[in-house]
């Protein structure tokens, strides 16, 4: 059998979650020579656990206690004081599980930096797959430590045909180990039926009821649509935002709701576990981050049949909404394309959004 360890300790909830989940159901169910193994690294896997074991995939506890609930996970600084810290606490425990265990292969998603240092302490037959889980940010320090370990990495994945590109120009790896591996985030049974259950929130049919889904952070950029909303009714009286999500934003996106006098207009429902049924009942899907790779949620409202506006930030929107035939594109951060290619979205004839969706 062919070990295959997935080592990603995330803090919030993130798309790569799905990934790894479905990632090793596939090779189980797909193949009988593979053996995941899903690392637990701080009791982040512990919502998952029972889903896992059904799955019949082994999950490993990485220490004999769980810690992950104590672990400050909002805003810049607190999170980078906890990937520290689980650096720190998994350091000689991962070393141990690789040494014990001799995975064949170990599959990095998160917090890279450990598992592939590693690599170059243990001298064993182990093959690491550095896994991009989003659009990286190619610092010097980065670029360096890259650059190092770059013989220890057997494959690097993309996630996007952009990034994939991007990172062979970089030239930090070998050309041949670069490679487009998009996740398997999509199962189109479940999304099917969860977006068919009923969902809290009662949408005016009267209404042009739209839909944000994301972390409240800088990335997603939901001050944009925020900022420019009164403009938004001016082009379309009846609308009303719906933002799914919670993070270290919340406070300053509440306040700016309310100092543009919008709170009978935009609404923070918190984190859902089930969007699709929000998503399949609203009229338009905006995502405004000002980057993204892909951007999962992208593809979860197009299952939903739903018509996208997106930001053609790097480094996904635009290459599934091949560049506006599959949806509405406007330029990243940009307030003046983003009032104007609203007026595009709304005044679209009924032929064309049936068709976008239909793409």
């Amino acid at each position: 059998m062919i070990k295959v360890a997935y080592w990603s300790p995330f803090l919030t909830q993130v798309a790569t979650i799905k990934a790894v989940i479905n990632s090793a159901k596939s090779l189980k169910k797909y193949s009988k020579k593979y053996e995941p193994i899903i690392i637990n690294v701080s009791g982040e896997f512990n919502e998952y656990k029972d889903e896992i074991e059904k799955l019949n995939i082994e999950i490993f506890n990485l220490l004999g206690f769980s810690y992950f609930e104590y672990l400050p996970k909002l805003g810049f600084f607190k999170s980078r004081i906890s990937y520290i810290l689980v650096f720190l606490i998994s350091f000689f425990p991962l070393l141990s599980f690789i040494l014990k265990k001799k995975p064949d292969i170990f599959i990095c998603h998160l917090i890279t930096s450990l598992p592939i240092l590693i690599s170059k302490i243990v001298n064993n037959k182990t093959k690491y797959v550095l896994r991009i889980s989003g659009l990286p940010k190619l610092n010097l320090i980065r670029k360096f430590f890259w650059k190092n370990i770059s013989n220890n990495i057997s494959k690097i994945t993309c996630p996007t045909k952009q990034t994939m590109e991007h990172l062979k120009n970089q030239k930090i790896f070998q050309q041949e180990r670069i490679i487009l591996l998009k996740d398997p985030i999509i199962n189109i049974s479940k999304i099917c039926e969860e977006k068919k259950r009923n969902s809290k929130i009662i949408f005016n049919k009267n209404d042009f009821n739209m839909i944000c889904v994301g972390r409240l952070t800088k990335q997603k950029n939901f001050s944009l649509i925020i900022n420019n909303f009164k403009k938004l009714l001016d082009i379309k009286s009846n609308i009303k935002l719906y933002i799914l999500g919670d993070g270290e934003q919340k406070n300053y996106l509440s306040n700016l709701i309310k100092d543009n006098q919008l709170t009978d207009k935009i609404f923070l429902t918190g984190f859902k576990k089930n969007v699709f049924n929000y998503i399949n009942k609203s009229d338009l899907f905006i995502l405004t981050s000002l980057w993204e790779d892909p951007g999962w949620v992208l593809f979860e409202a197009a299952v939903c049949n739903t018509l996208v506006f997106s930001s053609d930030c790097n480094n996904g929107p635009k290459e599934f909404l091949e560049n506006g035939k599959n949806g509405v594109l406007f330029k990243n951060n940009s307030n003046e394309d983003f009032v104007e290619k609203f007026r595009k979205v709304v005044n679209l004839e009924e032929k064309d959004v049936k068709k976008k969706k239909l793409i």
